[in-house]
């Protein structure tokens, strides 16, 4: 469409120029006589100005977005949609507004609940309502992210910020998040404007505050680590105490066993070979006496 209006535009001027030429050329012929040809020069700016006006009353809004009607300067409501569209030249004006989702990122500073100093860096993807940008024109113009989006993104983080303390604000990530996302609905939905999606991509805090949490990180390891050893030193002591135990109880068996077979291998030592003839107080029998004569 633009280049459809610069050829319409430079057609009428290259018209302009030959018409008038062409009059000039015959009054130098002429000598010079009479009035210069100020009617040919006339009809050159009138073609100009026509083929301008021809050019002007076309116009397209591409897709994802609206065209806003303004007369003299001042919205009409009407709205044109994605496509070709023509207006009566020099009277009447289309701006074009994004309906899109737009993309925006924001660094903010604010202060925590234990007064730590935080810069969140806040990524927005939001859109304005199609159905009411000639009232968001009416309010903002075209200046909707300077005048809305950044302000809202500072309050916003500074509401948010303000309700966590500093270690806070990474352990409950989540809902830091979504509590700035409700502040940043209501803040842009009172000027027609939509969330798609928000994120905080970075959380930068002052080196004193960094070196400080990274010490207790490294005391809090070192503090697992030592209660890991204290465990597996217990572990090892009880293993050691039971291994003793049975050894022990190993010991004392064997001890038993030996000193059995110790006094059992006394009385065969002492015994002379011969049975006892009385055991109890019950005499034994006599088996000398029992075995038959002659044998």
């Amino acid at each position: 469409m633009i280049f459809l209006q610069f050829v319409l535009w430079g057609a009428g001027i290259a018209l302009a120029i030959y018409i008038g030429g062409r009059a000039l050329s015959r009054w130098y012929k002429a000598g010079g006589q009479g009035p210069l040809p100020y009617f040919p020069l006339i009809e050159g700016v009138l073609l100009v100005a026509v083929l301008g006006a021809f050019a002007s009353s076309f116009g397209e809004i591409p897709a994802g977005y609206r065209g806003v009607v303004l007369r003299f300067g001042a919205t009409t409501g009407e709205v044109k949609q994605p496509g070709l569209y023509t207006v009566v030249p020099y009277i009447t004006t289309v701006v074009p507004m994004n309906v899109q989702v737009q993309a925006y990122s924001a660094d903010a500073t604010a202060a925590s609940q234990d007064l730590q100093t935080v810069t969140t860096k806040v990524t927005l993807n939001f859109s304005v309502d199609a159905d009411k940008v000639v009232d968001i024109y009416n309010r903002l113009n075209l200046d909707y992210q300077d005048r809305i989006i950044v302000p809202a993104i500072q309050e916003a983080t500074k509401a948010a910020t303000a309700r966590f303390s500093a270690e806070e604000l990474i352990t409950r990530r989540p809902e830091v998040r979504d509590l700035l996302d409700r502040n940043l609905q209501s803040r842009l939905g009172a000027f027609d404007m939509h969330i798609a999606a928000m994120s905080i991509t970075n959380f930068e805090f002052s080196k004193e505050f960094a070196d400080a949490i990274e010490a207790k990180v490294v005391a809090y390891q070192n503090y697992l680590k030592a209660q890991n050893q204290l465990k597996q030193a217990q572990v090892d002591a009880q293993t050691a105490i039971a291994a003793a135990q049975g050894q022990a109880q190993a010991n004392n068996l064997r001890r038993a066993a030996i000193s059995a077979l110790t006094v059992q291998y006394d009385a065969v030592q002492k015994w002379d070979g011969h049975l006892p003839t009385v055991t109890s107080g019950v005499p034994l029998l006599n088996l000398g006496a029992l075995t038959p004569k002659g044998e």
